[in-house]
């Protein structure tokens, strides 16, 4: 005859520990306060990165990538003296190129695609900069930031390039949290109102390099410490 089976009896289970929860996402009125804040303290904010034109401009964003906008522009005098157009930079060469830029991180790449680039203009283009995502996406060594930071400097579309200063002042504070850039721009173009857009990734990415700062953020100075979630703040 079979057993009955008897419930164990042992220690009383665990409850699973719950994570922290995010915090409470910015609700309207705190996005519009906030950058009404960056809007009064800087009207017309610009990109750090020293340029011309479209084509250099494209250009010292390639450059930038994983460098900083002032490494880049001690580079970038010298080089654009010599070739500022697609025809002039074909002309300069890889060599030559790469011999301008070797304080810059990733150099022989970036003098690849960047010579690369000025070839696909040229053949593709007619040496001009496209001022659409997807053909500038097309171009080597440019990614969806780049072609952001081109879109919106260069043609005025009100796009948001995601560097590393912005996706820290974004999940720090609780404006837009993400775990990708991409993530975080579409969260940053839900919750703003049209017409930041514009500026919205100058005053937030100035705002990261300057104040919110990656190592000793410079909180009592901070427009938005008020409204900022992070709770290591010190205000």
């Amino acid at each position: 005859m079979a057993r009955k089976k008897t419930a164990l009896r042992g220690k009383p289970r665990k409850l699973a520990t719950r994570r922290p929860s995010r915090p409470a996402a910015w609700g309207a009125a705190e996005v519009e306060e906030a950058f009404r804040r960056f809007a009064a303290a800087n009207p017309e904010p610009k990109g750090e990165l020293l340029h011309r034109d479209p084509y250099t401009l494209l250009v010292a964003v390639v450059l930038s990538a994983q460098a900083t906008d002032a490494g880049v522009n001690k580079a970038t005098p010298a080089l654009f003296a010599r070739a500022d157009t697609p025809e002039k930079m074909l002309a300069l060469g890889e060599v030559c190129l790469r011999d301008l830029i070797k304080t810059i991180g990733l150099y022989r790449t970036k003098a690849k695609n960047i010579i690369a680039l000025s070839q696909k203009l040229i053949a593709e283009h007619g040496g001009a900069v496209p001022s659409t995502r997807a053909a500038l996406e097309a171009l080597p060594g440019v990614g969806r930031k780049t072609a952001n930071v081109v879109l919106n400097i260069a043609f005025g579309e009100p796009t948001i390039a995601v560097d590393t200063h912005l996706f820290r002042v974004a999940n720090r504070t609780g404006l837009a949290p993400g775990k990708t850039p991409l993530e975080v721009e579409q969260g940053l173009e839900r919750a703003l109102p049209a017409r930041f857009k514009l500026h919205a990734h100058h005053w937030l990415i100035l705002h990261g390099r300057y104040v919110c700062k990656a190592r000793v953020p410079e909180c009592p100075r901070c427009l938005i410490s008020d409204l900022c979630r992070w709770p290591e703040k010190r205000v």
